[in-house]
């Protein structure tokens, strides 16, 4: 016979079993709730910041270029056909039996001075188009013979779309585009030398390679705007002397206000 106590004991524990089962359910819950939570909220992981070639978290939004005025964008008419990859660019107007790294840096080592005589009296044969700072010719540079392969295939990269026209946001969809706009261009010539892997725009340009100015390339870059030196000479959509003409231009510019970048090694 079940007495009055034993009645109540049992009930009592089996609200105890109750309690702990919503606590626990509850607990599980919210624990899972907040794993979700962290999941959807948190930071993806990715490649680091700063690593060459890396492309910098939830910063694809490229603002409004304070000089597309000066870059001549393209009508609405403009029709220009599409570059080729970067690669295919890159690799189609290498100079033949370029040097290795090893051979080019021991000849710098004994030809420097004699080089930068070079490169100042080549300099100094370009010529502006009126109307601009555009070099004059096809708008294409000779591809360098003395400098690493890397980088004579990041001048046949920049020449495959030097006189393309300007379009705010051309190349970022894809490397394949008729018009690049500042950081598309950059982008363009930078992965036909094996330096980057997609489009990034300029702010993205920021965080790219290494700080400091290269040796053979060196990357400015704002929020707003970037251009590039390759070989000593500028590479840059504003300044440029029509919708047409080159991007590579004679002379330099105000560097005030840029990041400065590099390749490592470069």
């Amino acid at each position: 016979m079940t007495t009055r106590f034993e009645v109540r004991a049992l009930c009592c524990g089996l609200a105890a079993c109750a309690a702990l089962a919503g606590c626990s359910s509850g607990g599980s819950s919210g624990a899972t709730a907040a794993g979700r939570q962290g999941v959807s909220g948190g930071i993806p992981a990715g490649p680091a910041v700063g690593s060459p070639g890396s492309k910098a978290s939830g910063a694809s939004q490229e603002v409004a270029d304070p000089k597309e005025a000066d870059s001549f964008p393209a009508p609405a008419s403009t029709r220009h056909a599409a570059a080729a990859s970067p690669v295919k660019a890159g690799e189609a107007i290498v100079a033949a039996g370029a040097p290795s790294d090893a051979e080019v840096k021991a000849e710098l080592q004994q030809m420097a001075a004699v080089e930068r005589s070079a490169k100042q009296a080549s300099h100094a044969k370009l010529k502006p188009v009126p109307g601009g700072m555009s070099i004059g010719g096809n708008g294409t540079l000779p591809i360098p013979a003395d400098v690493p392969e890397v980088i004579q295939k990041v001048v046949a990269g920049a020449n495959e779309i030097a006189d393309f026209p300007y379009v705010f946001g051309g190349g970022h969809a894809s490397f394949i585009d008729n018009a690049y706009d500042c950081s598309g261009s950059v982008s363009y010539a930078l992965a036909a030398g094996g330096l980057l892997s997609q489009p990034e725009t300029s702010g993205e340009l920021e965080s790219w390679g290494v700080p400091g100015p290269g040796k053979y390339i060196t990357v400015y870059a704002n929020a707003g705007h970037t251009y590039m030196y390759v070989d000593g000479i500028l590479y840059d959509t504003a300044g440029r002397s029509g919708v047409y003409a080159s991007r590579w231009l004679v002379g330099g510019t105000d560097n005030s206000g840029y990041v400065v970048r590099h390749y490592p090694g470069l």
